[in-house]
């Protein structure tokens, strides 16, 4: 960041609220724990952009293009966290200073990206990605030059770096267990699998048909359309022609406002239960671009809700708004993209250093008692345990949860049977 654009930043509306958004969050999340200062050279052996009095991080994500819709409250919260953990005195009595970069939707520039912020800026971490194919991007950049990604989308498993901490759901957490829920409440016997045209949406319908197919269920259709592809009306007709009890849909980005619009257009009324829709990918950050009333009814399949009635929540949700405005909304991805910066700092503490190696081993087992979406905890596998919740969308945008697990589910990126 540039000095002029820290200068900025310091007098901008959001720091102006990040005192009353500090009021908000629970006491818990105002202690830091003890720090035993030490010079750069202690903390510091591997080159990183560290000083005495300050650390730099990186922000990539998509500001621009059709993944913007979904990207930028992933942006908005890490600033948060980043602002909160300065406020309380920073990372080992650092303030955190950040560089912002955007993948404009467009994998092979993530990865430029990735390498500019570790080889260039030296980073001590990066929080960003998105989409599975701009992780999988800037996958080896991270490996080759040994930083350390903060990667808040659910996504479909399969994957395990140590190089990279997993704050969202993986397959088990979310696909097994949202279809599991809805094969046992709601009687399901027969799927439509719809998905954008990319990795993530054809290995997650690859795991859910396996699935369906395991339990004596069966897939009537299959389809994928590109990013930013805003025709569905042909899918639509072959919906109504299958007939089948669920549409498990992992549309992203941009395509969710068209394809929800014309669902209601060609007159289907999503509230009704067949066929029954269950999204694993809108959150209530695509809903504010798609507009409640042209989704209501919908379900999905997250381990996040803005509605959720816990003191955390309440705490970040007033702080989220003291930030950006009463009209801002909160999902999934953008609870998972706040708690990046947080397991960062207790991993460095932990650690006593900013060296990539030592924040690596000291990384599992972090545990966050003021996560809002409760409490969570870093697996071995670089994963976070947590709940899986089903929500459904209300008209004003939000969704009300319908059922949740009684415990954390143990992340497992590799399940038997679905490779």
């Amino acid at each position: 960041m540039r000095k002029s654009d820290r200068v900025a930043k310091k007098h901008s509306p959001m720091r102006r609220s990040l005192m009353k958004g500090l009021m908000a969050l629970p006491a818990a999340a105002l202690l830091s724990s003890s720090i035993q200062l030490a010079n750069a050279a202690e903390v510091n052996t591997t080159g990183l952009a560290v000083t005495e009095d300050t650390v730099k991080v990186g922000v990539l994500h998509s500001i621009t293009g059709t993944m913007a819709i979904s990207e930028t409250g992933s942006v908005q919260a890490e600033k948060l966290a980043i602002d909160q953990i300065n406020a309380m005195g920073g990372v080992l009595g650092r303030k955190i200073e950040y560089v912002q970069e955007d993948g404009a939707s467009d994998w092979p520039t993530f990865a430029e990206k990735a390498k500019k912020l570790l080889v260039n800026d030296k980073v001590a971490a990066v929080f960003g990605c998105w989409t599975s194919a701009s992780r999988k991007a800037v996958l080896p950049v991270f490996e080759q030059y040994n930083g350390m990604l903060y990667y808040p989308t659910f996504y479909e498993g399969l994957e395990q770096s140590p190089n990279v901490v997993y704050t969202g759901q993986e397959a088990t957490q979310q696909i097994l267990a949202g279809l599991d829920w809805v094969t046992k409440e709601k009687g399901a016997k027969s799927f439509y699998l719809l998905g954008s045209d990319y990795i993530w949406p054809r290995t997650s319908n690859k795991i859910a048909r396996k699935h369906i197919e395991m339990k004596g269920m069966k897939v009537v259709g299959e389809e994928y359309y590109p990013l930013g592809h805003t025709q569905f009306n042909s899918v639509i007709n072959k919906i109504k022609l299958k007939k089948p009890d669920v549409v498990f849909i992992s549309v992203v980005g941009g395509s969710n406002v068209a394809f929800y619009k014309q669902l209601k257009a060609a007159g289907i009324d999503m509230g009704k239960e067949k066929p029954l829709f269950l999204t694993i990918s809108v959150t209530e950050d695509e809903i504010l671009g798609i507009g409640g009333e042209n989704i209501d009814g919908i379900y999905a399949s997250m381990k996040y809700f803005q509605s959720l009635p816990n003191d955390n929540n309440k705490g970040f949700v007033d702080a989220f708004k003291a930030a950006y405005g009463d009209d801002i909304v909160i999902g999934d991805v953008t609870q998972a993209a706040y708690l990046g910066p947080w397991l960062w700092k207790a991993a460095v503490e932990k650690a006593g250093s900013f060296d990539i190696d030592k924040v690596r081993a000291a990384t599992p087992g972090i545990e966050l008692n003021t996560a809002p979406e409760g409490y969570v905890r870093v697996h071995e596998n670089h994963h976070l345990w947590s709940r899986t919740r089903i929500g459904q969308a209300q008209p004003d945008g939000q969704y009300k949860v319908v059922f949740e697990t009684d415990d954390l589910i143990e992340p497992d990126p590799f399940p038997a049977g679905y490779q």
